[in-house]
């Protein structure tokens, strides 16, 4: 009875670690398919899980594969995994939990195990708890595992810890799936709202302080109307679009149809600086503050006092340097650089971006508070392939600049203006600049005709930007291109890591390729990982560790789970 006590205790000390475990993950992030995959990677390590499934309904009451182990997700919907969502059913009719001891005697689970069924082991388990919140179930919980190590206490300390988990995956689905359904509403209700501005003010281009900008399409409407909107006001306006769609211009825009119009319009591009250098340019610094500093010096938030300040590119600020400006923007003061004296400062704020915020707040690359106080008045500026009407305006007003410019009088052809209609202009409205001035300056005479374009010579490099030749209507479909993480492979390296454990190695196991032995401790792990496709409680006999000894080595060589 002590020993059994012992045991006892010690599961439900390591099942208390492990529910905190799962609790950080799933309170870390809106990754909801990582967050899922990382919760049953945990569960590998404190269950002695040899596989692992949360499935969840499709909207439709009926049940999808939400996260699996062992292979990616992908692979497992299309087949790959013959999950039984029979046997589960009365888990989510009854809402009880359902623990089948014999799993390999089961012919409703037998296609589903062979898979993870060792040649000499038939003593495999399955446990299944629904997952839910208050209500009904909407998911389900469930994993494969030893029944050897259960028999002692019938399975009831894992049955009350997957319930747990269970309930703590309802709570963040939940949760998950109301964020999203907020999101869609409030998207609808801001379309909404921009077609009634648009309505109210059809001719807002022609509006003093917008003549400098060229358009007349609907999508520059919509930009035109919602200047007009939001200059006047003291909110925070982020710009929104493409590079080279003209947020800069959009940005002084706005300052001069604002009461500031009579008050500086200072702008910083904040990639092309250090986040010391930066900090020197909008704060500024006391004589002395650093190697260089002879003198006091004014930073661009004093110089813009009572007007407007345009913060260019600022997704590509430093998270240290977000922290600082957040305390401009929340309380209008900040100390120079290497002195001790607050100071207030009135100014509006104007930013601008080309990246996907959102995804770089729900990555930790960008402080959500502080997208919150930038991301008062989004106005989203339209890529050049969504506004081809405006092509011949802008390529006229450019080739006015050149002719005066360069003292010249050079004109351009109807079928020219129709080929450059036909281009997706990846870099939009510079890039079309950079095409005229181009084109206007390579041509032989005073007409710029079709064939003087260099996308009819096929020397347009830029073309490769697309999958395609410019003209086949390749197009981005967002205002912000979503950009995609590299995936990060498992390597091998030559530094030889202080040893995992001092565990013994089975010798038991046969390695057809590499000797394991042969290897430092990471390649060691990378390698018996890559023959158990990537199932930790396999590698983990193949080396003679316990599950959660090799989660612990992975987690310490920071070598990240391939989904297969």
């Amino acid at each position: 009875m002590g020993s059994l006590s012992k045991t006892r205790n010690e599961d439900s000390e390591a099942q208390l670690i492990g529910i905190y475990e799962i609790g950080k993950v799933l309170g870390s992030t809106f990754d909801l398919d990582r967050a899922l995959h990382d919760v049953l990677n945990i569960l590998s390590s404190y269950l002695q899980m040899r596989h692992g499934v949360v499935t969840l309904d499709d909207g439709s009451d009926e049940q999808i594969l939400a996260a699996v182990t062992g292979m990616s997700l992908r692979e497992a919907r299309d087949g790959g995994l013959k999950y039984p969502m029979a046997a589960i059913r009365p888990v989510l009719e009854g809402s009880m939990p359902m623990v089948v001891p014999s799993a390999v005697g089961d012919p409703g689970l037998a296609d589903y195990i062979a898979e993870f069924l060792d040649p000499d082991d038939d003593s495999l388990a399955f446990l299944c708890v629904p997952v839910k919140t208050n209500d009904r179930p909407f998911g389900t919980l469930s994993v494969l595992r030893s029944r050897e190590s259960g028999a002692h206490r019938g399975f009831q300390h894992d049955i009350r810890f997957l319930t747990m988990v269970g309930t703590l995956i309802g709570q963040t689905v939940g949760l998950y799936r109301k964020v999203l359904a907020d999101r869609e509403q409030l998207m609808e209700d801001n379309a909404r709202l921009q077609k009634q501005v648009i309505k109210i003010k059809p001719a807002a281009a022609q509006a003093a302080g917008l003549e400098d900008i060229v358009g007349n399409s609907e999508a520059m409407g919509r930009v035109f109307a919602q200047v007009q909107q939001a200059a006047p006001t003291k909110a925070t306006v982020l710009l929104r679009g493409e590079s080279g769609t003209g947020k800069e211009m959009i940005a002084h825009a706005v300052h001069m149809l604002s009461k500031r119009a009579a008050k500086p319009f200072v702008k910083v591009n904040c990639a092309a600086l250090s986040e010391s250098v930066l900090e020197s340019e909008l704060f500024g610094h006391e004589k002395g503050a650093f190697t260089g500093a002879i003198a006091d010096r004014k930073g661009r938030f004093e110089l813009a006092n009572g007007g407007t300040l345009f913060l260019d590119e600022i997704g590509e600020i430093s998270a240290n340097f977000q922290s600082k400006l957040l305390r401009v923007l929340q309380e209008g003061e900040f100390e120079r650089v290497g002195g001790a004296k607050t100071l207030k400062v009135d100014v509006r704020l104007v930013a601008a971006t080309n990246r996907n915020l959102e995804m770089a707040v729900t990555k930790g690359e960008f402080r959500a508070d502080l997208y919150f106080r930038l991301n008062v008045v989004p106005i989203f500026l339209p890529p050049l392939r969504e506004r081809h009407g405006d092509i011949p305006l802008l390529a006229d007003h450019f080739l006015g600049q050149f002719n005066q410019e360069n003292a010249r009088k050079v004109g351009i052809t109807a079928k020219a203006l129709q080929t450059l209609q036909r281009c997706n202009f990846p870099g939009n409205v510079r890039e079309l600049e950079n095409c005229i001035y181009r084109t206007a300056t390579m041509a032989h005479g005073d007409v710029i005709d079709e064939i003087d374009l260099s996308c009819r010579r096929d020397l347009c490099l830029s073309s490769t930007l697309w999958d395609g030749k410019p003209g086949q209507g390749q197009g981005a479909s967002h205002l912000v291109p979503i950009p995609t993480a590299p995936v990060r492979e498992p390597v091998a390296v030559s530094a030889a890591p202080p040893p995992v454990s001092s565990a013994p190695q089975a010798p038991s196991e046969s390695v057809p390729e590499v000797d394991l032995d042969s290897l430092d401790e990471r390649s060691r792990l990378v390698q018996a990982m890559e023959r158990c496709g990537w199932v930790q409680a396999k590698a983990a006999r193949l080396l003679g560790l316990t599950p959660r000894q090799i989660g612990y080595a992975l987690k310490k060589y920071d070598i990240e789970i391939r989904q297969l």
